[in-house]
């Protein structure tokens, strides 16, 4: 017989999510082994098990145990497709995952019937056509940081997709995930959305394109149906410009943006895009026309930009900053990336 005696709450960080803990401690009347066992079949969520002084000390996770589901890895998007309509409403796109599982874990996701598209090959490309670029779906953060293609049409968007987590998650992390799942802090869809990208979606109707700008609807809301697959996602590389990506975050590395923005300046003018500064990331089209119409870069122009910039956004106060702290990042972003461009 086991004797359990509860002790108080604790905050525990386990892969970067603070998690609610609490530490059980059983009686040492058994073997170690034994204990740890009987354990991982009474709690399931094991974190960590210590024996100190004959007191057996177990960690587990507070949260709710993930659902069984059935896998299913289509080879072609019909293949995929078909699975989707036949279990509507009740099937989820896995790529990466980096997302979907955690979801499924904290039981906000719970499907019967989770697809797995990375065994569709045309899904893993990168390709160049001229100044277009094209990105697959199935293309991870790192391939993208990596890619000669990318550092020479976009560096900024290679420089986004290695601020993504760790080298770990960037291993199975993709661009496409980071814009379907439509998270207002998603670092890579400020630079996608100031290159005014164009997302590739096959589906019940076929093929269809949608601009990036048409793309998110709100928090984590997409214009996408259940059935939908968007295959890749193309742009054109800005014409005799430049760009600069920004991430303003608690820690250099392995944090969520508090604040992230890409800002372009080519031949068709300048491309503003902000992110975790609204229900959506964010074109910022006052300050885009006031500085297209501005001429020559001076300070009076730097700091007539910024104040704009931080007054065209509405962020949100939550546990990473203030909705006053971000405004004024906004402004610091700006202000950073027109002046080393004025110089």
């Amino acid at each position: 017989m086991i004797e359990k005696k509860y002790l108080i709450h604790y905050n525990l960080f386990v892969e970067m999510v603070v998690v609610t803990c609490k530490q059980i401690v059983y009686k040492y009347n058994k073997t170690f082994y034994q204990l740890h066992i009987i354990c991982q079949k009474q709690l399931r969520r094991i974190i960590s098990v210590r024996y100190c002084n004959d007191v057996l000390f177990v960690g587990i996770y507070g949260g709710m145990i993930m659902k069984p589901y059935e896998y299913f890895r289509p080879t072609t998007l019909k293949e995929a497709l078909d699975f989707l309509k036949q279990h509507r409403g009740e099937a989820e796109i896995l790529n990466g995952g980096t997302d979907l599982i955690v979801r499924m874990r904290e039981g906000h996701s719970e499907p019967k019937f989770v697809v797995d598209v990375k065994g569709i090959k045309e899904l893993h490309e990168i390709t160049v056509k001229g100044d277009e670029v094209s990105i697959g779906a199935c293309v991870s953060m790192n391939a993208i940081a990596a890619s000669p293609e990318v550092l020479a049409k976009a560096p900024f968007l290679a420089k986004a997709a290695n601020s993504v987590g760790s080298k770990q998650v960037r291993n199975r992390a993709t661009c496409i995930g980071n814009i379907c799942n439509a998270s207002p802090l998603a670092d890579t869809a400020t630079p996608v959305l100031a290159l005014d990208t164009t997302v590739h979606i096959y589906g019940e109707d076929g093929v269809k394109t949608v601009p990036i700008t048409d793309f998110f609807v709100f928090v984590r809301k997409t214009i996408l149906s259940e059935t939908d697959i968007v295959t890749h996602i193309s742009f054109k590389a800005p014409k005799n410009g430049q760009g600069l990506f920004s991430k303003i975050a608690r820690r250099k590395e392995v944090d969520l943006s508090t604040v992230c923005g890409t800002v372009i300046k080519d031949d068709d003018g300048y491309r503003i895009a902000m992110g975790s500064v609204a229900p959506t990331p964010l074109r910022l089209k006052d300050t885009e026309t006031y500085l297209n119409g501005a001429g020559k870069i001076t300070q009076e122009v730097i700091e007539k930009a910024a104040d704009m910039a931080s007054k065209e956004v509405s962020p949100i106060d939550d546990v990473r900053a203030t909705k006053e702290y971000r405004r004024q990042m906004v402004a610091v972003i700006m202000k950073r990336t027109l002046s080393e461009w004025m110089s």
